[in-house]
């Protein structure tokens, strides 16, 4: 153990320190914990980004050579491991995105318009923002709106018909 190093495996600058062990390794932000999986008799490996609760990705795991044990973490599973769960978690991140900010170009007055629909996701009082910009960014109108509200080609060009009135989408 060096001076940084205490039983939380958080060094006093509040970073994680490394561990490198059969059923549990920490290193690059990550965390790999070997557990019993509950639905069967065999394994599986949770990945845990430091600083988080649960984990991001929960696999099945590998049985070691005796059928009984499972096979120990190493460095290259762990770097695949790690590879594998940032990739899933980003992908939540996009999708998580795509759920919570919605554009649609449409034509009007001669002009290609972009509204957009971003949502402010709380989970007692969500809110969401109709916005309307021209080809250069400049905003046309915004607008309160339900979080539930559908954007689509046909609510957008009935707004900007409105004059892309706050009241229009209510």
């Amino acid at each position: 153990m060096n001076d940084n190093d205490t039983d939380t495996g958080i060094n006093t600058e509040g970073e994680q320190d490394a561990i490198r062990q059969a059923r549990l390794w920490r290193d690059n932000g990550w965390t790999a914990s070997v557990i019993k999986n509950e639905d069967d008799d065999g394994w599986a490996v949770a990945m845990t980004p430091d600083g988080q609760v649960e984990p991001a990705l929960v696999g099945p795991w590998t049985m070691g050579r005796d059928k009984k044990n499972p096979k120990p973490l190493d460095t290259s599973a762990f770097n695949t491991l790690v590879k594998t769960a940032s990739e899933f978690v980003r992908r939540h991140e996009q999708q998580l995105h795509a759920s919570l900010h919605r554009e649609i170009e449409i034509d009007h007055a001669g002009a290609r318009v972009t509204v957009a629909l971003d949502i402010e996701p709380d989970e007692e009082n969500p809110t969401a923002t109709l916005r309307a910009m021209d080809a250069s960014g400049d905003e046309l109108g915004h607008a309160r709106v339900s979080p539930a509200f559908k954007l689509t080609r046909a609510s957008a060009a009935a707004w900007a018909d409105a004059g892309f009135s706050a009241h229009a989408v209510r």
